[in-house]
């Protein structure tokens, strides 16, 4: 399908470029044949003109359509998978609870199971809900104590991923107090904990992951989250952050997702007068997602 679609990018974009030739050609070739006559000379180059551009933008058009396409049906396919995935796994378990005798610990570890499987189908759907409403949402701006609020994140981090402290350390730069930001709370959990979710799942079976909060100046906050997973290729570090791109990328595919948590992300700090980036060396080099926030004014 991956395959396809490209042949019809590449297609369009030679046919484009094709007409375009031909266009340029036909009117460079009129114009030299009726160079004497300036009216007529003018009118053909504005005639041509427009058609070369109508085409390229025609082109243009159709290609970024393909691509939409796209990614529009690998975000189906992920929350297709996404939810059926915990559906089945749940349904398995209810049937075995439902057809044999099970001792204790077996099914509490059961509903353990299908527990995780109910927080994992939630935040699929919040996930979409929150993507289809993002730009719209304005919540009440309130003081936003930001380090303790992070701290919240990476301690529910642990918890859902179960992991040990030195997998997902956390480090504070700032003295005491001045962690105040303005803002919507649900929204700055949910581009945390964003962040955090995808270090913790592109690192592969060693997750070390080190979160930072620093104050690099008066006015601003900078949460720093590193990892030393499959990395991100030097093209992509700004690409990541729109609405259902997820890298082509062997390692990547293997880790389950929507394509809208960094989007998410990008989102919500822009909404508060901030912004979101990534470095990388490159692929299996790891990566540093940084989040950076206005102070409140006090």
């Amino acid at each position: 399908m991956r395959v396809s679609r490209r042949g019809k990018i590449l297609f369009f974009l030679s046919f484009g470029v094709l007409l375009a030739s031909i266009a340029g050609t036909v009117g460079f070739g009129w114009i030299i044949v009726h160079w004497r006559e300036g009216i007529k000379v003018l009118l053909g180059i504005i005639f041509f003109g427009a058609i070369v551009t109508g085409l390229i933008l025609n082109t243009s058009f159709l290609v970024r359509e393909i691509r939409k396409n796209e990614q529009h049906d690998s975000f189906i396919n992920a929350v297709t998978h996404e939810l059926k995935t915990p559906i089945a796994s749940i349904r398995l378990h209810l049937q075995t609870l439902e057809r044999r005798e099970l001792q204790d610990a077996q099914r509490h570890d059961f509903y353990r199971l299908m527990l995780d499987d109910t927080d994992r189908l939630m935040n699929t759907v919040e996930q979409v809900l929150r993507a289809g409403k993002a730009g719209a949402r304005k919540g009440e701006r309130v003081s936003v104590d930001f380090a303790r609020l992070v701290e919240r994140c990476v301690e529910d981090a642990r918890t859902s991923h179960h992991l040990q402290l030195d997998a997902l350390r956390y480090e504070s730069l700032l003295d005491g107090n001045g962690s105040e930001v303005s803002g919507d709370p649900e929204d700055l959990r949910t581009a945390v904990s964003n962040i955090l979710d995808n270090a913790i799942k592109y690192s592969g079976n060693h997750v070390d992951v080190s979160v930072r909060l620093v104050l690099p100046e008066q006015k601003r906050l900078v949460l720093r989250v590193q990892d030393r997973g499959v990395g991100i290729p030097a093209t992509e570090l700004k690409t990541i952050f729109k609405r259902f791109y997820r890298i082509p990328n062997r390692a990547r595919a293997q880790v389950r997702g929507t394509g809208l948590g960094l989007f998410l992300v990008r989102t919500i700090a822009k909404r508060h007068g901030g912004r979101v980036s990534a470095q990388s060396a490159g692929e299996g080099q790891g990566a540093t997602v940084i989040l950076e926030l206005p102070r409140r004014s006090s």
